[in-house]
């Protein structure tokens, strides 16, 4: 599935999550997903408001807990299983550093440090996969102008880690209005869901959603529209990366594949080979689009060490998926459908196999049996 987002309003955190429920987003999957990082003393809610004579969701979220800051590697703890969120939390992380000039491991979250910033950034990541979307696009974004107040004293708007952000992304911008309408939150989650910005990309038009912001000022709707469609399948434009190296352990190179995909490659593999000398070696390959290749290619240069590496434009034939969640003996298991089958979500598998106590290939069975069932039933009543 293909989403695109016109963010004429701006958008935040709970903006796109608000826009992916309305779109159909299951609020119990999406409360599912917060849930398996062990947060506790939070609720969201999804509540149906009025902005500018547009209905729209809004994403409500209350922790206990009213902590504003936060180390980011707090955060990142919390949302370390979840990529497109710890990417979010992991690009804000990077630029509150090199604004203030300090490790990234060191840095403190002002403003966006609460674990209500944890369950807006897991509740899209999983509202992301529920719906099905392997692709996000966006439309050029809405800044406003004056200043912000913020723990560090008054700032302009856009605030500094909103512009460096949307830097990175290399997003497009305009001005309109007053106020802050693009956040910190928003722009990260654009940037690690790996949003490509441009016009709105041909697709079969599925659902629009809106997800509303918090204020109804006069003259504008605030909210974020999203559209959401399907297609028979395309040629994506992707970047192959590769570097060799021989001096690089297989420890390091088994966390680099990980590094990777966290950074936004869609797929990242080994490949042994034998280089000059005799020497054995392994040759780096990552599979990535061009939003987020410049991540990537720092990735694999810090963690190898290497001088360089090499780039190829390729083709990718992308079919297109979705993703539905059942339940096995009061487990949810993900199952990932394609043209041709679907196949559920190994970690789901394993968590639950463990907990119920029974092989893998019998919990993968029952969730593929009632994944069946469903789709009969829903076919029966269509």
């Amino acid at each position: 599935m293909i989403l695109w987002l016109n963010p004429f309003s701006g958008i935040s955190g709970d903006m796109l999550l608000g826009a992916l429920l309305d779109l159909g987003a299951p609020l119990d999957g999406v409360r599912a997903a917060v849930a398996r990082t062990g947060l506790d003393g939070w609720e969201l809610r999804a509540e149906r408001v009025t902005r500018g004579g547009i209905g729209a969701t809004r994403a409500v979220v209350e922790v206990t807990d009213t902590a504003t800051e936060r180390h980011a590697a707090e955060l990142l703890d919390r949302v370390a299983d979840v990529p497109v969120a710890a990417r979010a939390v992991r690009e804000i992380a990077e630029v509150e550093a090199g604004i203030h000039g300090i490790d990234p491991a060191r840095v403190h979250l002002h403003e966006i440090g609460g674990l209500d910033t944890v369950v807006d950034t897991v509740g899209v990541a999983a509202a992301l996969e529920l719906l099905g979307v392997a692709e996000v696009h966006c439309g050029a974004l809405t800044l406003g102008s004056g200043t912000v107040r913020t723990r560090h004293g008054v700032l302009p708007v856009p605030a500094p880690a909103t512009a460096a952000l949307l830097a990175r992304a290399g997003a497009p911008v305009v001005g309109a209005g007053e106020g802050e309408t693009v956040t910190p939150t928003g722009a990260a989650l654009l940037l690690a869901a790996g949003a490509r910005f441009g016009p709105l990309p041909a697709m079969a038009l599925q659902g629009v959603g809106y997800g509303a912001g918090g204020r109804d000022p006069a003259g504008r709707a605030n909210v974020l529209q999203a559209l959401l469609g399907a297609t028979a399948g395309q040629d994506e434009r992707m970047l192959l990366l590769e570097t060799n190296v021989d001096d690089v352990t297989g420890e390091v190179l088994g966390h680099l594949v990980g590094r990777l995909l966290d950074a936004g490659a869609a797929d990242a593999w080994l490949s042994p080979i034998v280089m000059k000398k005799g020497r054995p070696a392994h040759t780096v390959h990552v599979l990535v689009t061009p939003e987020r290749a410049a991540a990537c290619e720092r990735v694999v240069l810090a963690e190898t060490g290497s001088l360089g590496l090499r780039r190829t434009h390729v083709d990718r034939a992308a079919l297109p998926r979705h993703t539905t969640t059942v339940d096995v003996e009061g487990h949810p298991i993900r199952l990932k459908h394609g043209p041709w089958g679907a196949k559920p979500e190994h970690d789901d598998v394993v968590a639950a196999a463990a907990a119920l106590d029974l092989p893998l290939r019998d919990v993968a069975g029952r969730a593929l049996d009632i994944g069946r069932l469903a789709a009969h039933i829903s076919d029966e009543f269509r």
